[in-house]
């Protein structure tokens, strides 16, 4: 493929925040040798680079009782060499939602010949794993695992490294268009051919989000992304002295990152996580306050945004759905220890307009879980690795 090289990078302490690149072609050809300076504005990535870095990738497809179709759709545009998990919250007592997701993944793995990997959020062995690695940060009252997106991650970032991968990509489960799934894939893995260093985040932006309505409407941006963007670049912006509209992908659910850069985020619950990676990001390696991994700050962290060809096809799920999103989102903001009272002004002025808070109020203390790099992860090994096979598309029973 080809891929716009970084023609701008804005630097926030060890942090290079790239600006958006896009992808301008899908398949570049067969290999060749490229002429001189070729790369020096666009970059040719050969399909075998793209390869190398998909097998050493799993992709987590988080879901909760979504359609049958949309996740096998998901499922059969992810590259053949990643290693596929599905982390489901999905209900087990009314109807079965997990055990028609494992009937659907078992088929369609059987005839693909492919592996996947099938675990519930509920599953007491995982907490069990968690727990006895020292991990009970997302452990609830009951001995199960939380609800929310933000802890199937944080449990899929655990499993990943059980399965000694380097990277770990997310992909949601409510995408339309597997051919965009297959692209989304493929930015991952060109963002880490393209990185300098080995704590790298890839993080997309869709090139339009359709609205369906009497006709079809090509939008760019998506209203939640709008205006968590806005905050999250003041925040920079305050604290560098110069304003800036570098992040454009504050809300991205579709990114992937090094799993040395995983184990060092601390992670909010629900859909407050893709802004608190950032978040967290800025705040240990910001340079405002003391680094947080001395190694990982002499390589620098690394985020790529990438925009696709492929428009982004999803189920409009209401106006209640994105004040959801809004108010976590920008609690992540608000509450950071970087965020002073210019920031803090403009998220409340922009949760207000939106109806998301009362006047006088605040927005919630986020729910934050810290990073997984202390986790014994031989124990966590001992205990789930057992149980993996029955997770298994191919050889569960």
């Amino acid at each position: 493929m080809r891929v716009e090289g970084p023609r701008y990078t804005e630097r926030f302490g060890a942090v290079r925040i790239n600006e958006v690149q896009k992808v301008l072609e899908l398949d570049s050809g067969r290999a060749r040798e490229l002429t001189p300076y070729e790369n020096v504005a666009v970059q040719k990535i050969e399909e075998g680079a793209i390869k190398d870095f998909e097998e050493k990738m799993v992709i987590v497809i988080p879901t909760k009782d979504e359609k049958l179709k949309l996740l096998e759709g998901v499922i059969s545009g992810i590259p053949h060499e990643c290693l596929i998990l599905v982390v489901s919250n999905s209900q087990r007592k009314r109807i079965d939602r997990f055990k028609m997701e494992q009937d659907t993944l078992r088929q369609y793995c059987h005839f693909t010949r492919r592996q996947a990997y099938l675990v519930h959020q509920k599953d007491p062995v995982l907490a069990k794993a968690l727990a006895g690695a020292g991990y009970n940060h997302i452990i609830d009252q009951d001995g199960l695992v939380r609800d929310g997106k933000a802890e199937g991650m944080i449990a899929a970032i655990f499993i990943a490294m059980m399965m000694k991968k380097d990277y770990i990509g997310f992909i949601d489960a409510d995408n339309f268009s597997p051919g965009a799934v297959w692209e989304y894939v493929k930015c991952y893995a060109a963002g880490f051919y393209m990185s300098r260093s080995p704590y790298a985040m890839i993080r997309i932006i869709w090139r339009y989000k359709p609205k369906f309505g009497e006709g079809v409407y090509f939008r760019k941006w998506g209203r939640v992304s709008e205006v968590t963007n806005r905050c999250m670049n003041s925040l920079i912006s305050i604290r560098t002295g110069f304003e800036t509209d570098i992040v454009k992908t504050s809300n991205a659910g579709e990114h992937a990152m090094s799993l040395k850069l995983a184990g060092l985020l601390s992670y909010a619950s629900r859909f407050a996580v893709e802004p608190q990676e950032l978040i967290s990001i800025f705040e240990d390696f910001g340079g405002v306050m003391p680094m947080a991994c001395k190694t990982a700050a002499k390589h620098g962290i690394e985020i790529f945004q990438i925009e696709t060809r492929n428009p982004h096809l999803h189920e409009d799920r209401g106006t209640e759905h994105l004040k959801d999103m809004l108010l976590p989102g920008l609690a992540t903001i608000y509450h950071s220890r970087l965020c002073e009272k210019e920031t803090k002004e403009k998220v409340l002025a922009e949760l207000l307009q939106q109806n998301a808070i009362n006047p006088g109020e605040e927005p919630p203390m986020p729910q934050i879980s810290p990073p997984p790099k202390n986790i014994d992860i031989q124990k966590f090994t001992k205990v789930m690795g057992r149980h993996m096979e029955s997770c298994s598309a191919l050889e569960g029973k």
